[in-house]
């Protein structure tokens, strides 16, 4: 009796998932929604960081590189006007005291001055740089520690309905819980797809900042270095 009991239910009743999401109760769609609207928010960010900090980093050599090869000795930058990347606008905030190096610094205690400035200057540019790259890894964070409770929430709310269906007829057959059921179990895993992407990606980025700003850090020491020597050498003439 109990089979037969299951073969009708299933065979008249439709469990495909466009109906199961209509027929699921208000709180387990406004879980689904929820959930369904963070997955996307989370795919939108990381499509935007996967583009955005492996084009920084790329920039930022390509800088380096004009850099150390002599191209920029004649740039004269200042803040706000090196857009194009991280690694010039690093530069850019000591480039005053760059270019007064290059013209010759007075006396030693200007030239040690004058390396302190350029030092707070890029210390600060680097701090800023990795701010800004870092820009929406808080919504990666919150997605993917938040997802799974939400989607507990609502597993936890489709079993209780479930446990409800069955005081209210009186009968356990599958036909009487398994929507509710099917409910939980797919706000379960919709929470999961919603959370793995989002914690796999927040680690990843966090990894790439790292490298960026020990990227920056390195590059505005080695330009520290250079400009400690050339205001010293023009202290001494």
């Amino acid at each position: 009796m109990e089979s037969d009991a299951i073969g009708a239910a299933a065979t008249h009743s439709d469990f495909s998932l466009f109906s199961l999401i209509m027929a699921a109760d208000p709180v387990v769609k406004l879980v689904l929604l929820f959930l369904l609207l963070a997955s996307v928010w989370s795919w939108m960010v990381i499509g935007e960081k996967l583009f955005s900090l492996g084009s920084l980093r790329k920039k930022s050599r390509q800088f380096e590189e004009a850099f150390w090869s002599g191209r920029t000795e004649d740039f004269d930058m200042r803040p706000g006007q090196a857009s194009n990347d991280a690694a010039s606008r690093v530069f850019a905030a000591a480039a005053r005291e760059w270019s007064d190096a290059r013209r010759g610094a007075a006396t030693p205690a200007e030239a040690a001055a004058m390396v302190s400035r350029a030092e707070r200057s890029m210390r600060a540019a680097v701090d800023r740089e990795v701010g800004r790259a870092g820009n929406g890894l808080g919504v990666l964070a919150t997605i993917g520690s938040a997802s799974p409770f939400i989607g507990l929430f609502g597993t936890v709310w489709g079993i209780m309905n479930a446990f409800l269906n069955i005081a209210e007829k009186q009968d356990t057959s599958l036909g009487t819980v398994a929507g509710p059921i099917a409910e939980a179990l797919f706000a379960t895993g919709l929470g999961l797809v919603a959370a793995i992407p989002a914690v796999i990606f927040y680690n990843k980025f966090t990894g790439d900042l790292t490298k960026l700003g020990d990227q920056l850090d390195t590059f505005s020491q080695d330009v520290l270095v250079r400009l400690s020597r050339r205001a010293s050498e023009s202290a001494r003439d």
